[in-house]
């Protein structure tokens, strides 16, 4: 929290000289996650969520400045590139025999992950937030690639010895290719029924049965 206040003064309360936020430069983006992740690790934080924590810090010291929009946007085309990168390098761990020591069983559960347990904790977690339920189960089934998760197995794994770490790894790597597989093939037409399934709710004839008012224009 310390480091986030810090870069939010030195952003936009520094005097006009220091401060960093009239540059727009993205790259403090990356200056800032290397800050807060490399400080906390030398006293034996958690580094990733320091970064997380940071991260809200400097949003907290101004809310409304362009200048998050400029970080923004600078982090989601690193994260798009280095996701591009990790999904090269785990093709080729793929092929290397990354899957090798999967087993039946845990071929199983890693696709209970991908299409009971992950969708059903997606969409108990949207009960409540705007949009129509049918968005609800998309979100939900789609999720995320799960790449994220070889971070954590890495950290794990470099932390304390797993007697399985292989079968792991293994697991993860299924539930990563599955996922890749079913939102390339998925994505794109679940999406357009989607799309047609909300200009279907918005007719007229639709809309009476639901009992909402039809105006005279439509």
């Amino acid at each position: 929290w310390l480091v986030g206040w810090l870069l939010g003064k030195l952003f936009f309360r520094a005097p006009s000289k220091l401060r960093l936020a009239r540059h727009s430069e993205g790259f403090l983006a990356l200056a800032a996650t290397f800050l807060a992740y490399g400080l906390v690790e030398v006293v034996s934080g958690y580094g990733f969520l320091a970064v997380f924590v940071a991260a809200r810090a400097i949003r907290a010291a101004e809310r409304t400045h362009e200048f998050h929009a400029v970080l923004h946007d600078f982090a989601e085309q690193v994260e798009r590139l280095l996701t591009v990168l990790l999904l090269l390098l785990f093709g080729g761990a793929v092929v290397g025999g990354l899957l090798g020591p999967l087993t039946w069983p845990a071929a199983a559960v890693g696709l209970a992950l991908v299409f009971v347990v992950r969708p059903l904790l997606g969409w108990l977690s949207l009960r409540g937030a705007p949009g129509r339920p049918a968005e609800h189960w998309v979100i939900a089934l789609f999720g995320i690639r799960g790449v994220g998760s070889f971070f954590y197995i890495a950290y794990a794994t470099a932390k304390t010895d797993f007697p399985q770490a292989d079968l792991l790894w293994a697991t993860v790597g299924l539930v990563v290719i599955v996922s890749v597989v079913v939102h390339g093939i998925a994505a794109t037409p679940v999406m357009q029924l989607l799309d047609r399934a909300g200009e279907r709710t918005s007719d007229p004839s639709e809309r009476r049965h639901a009992g909402e008012p039809v105006t005279a224009g439509g």
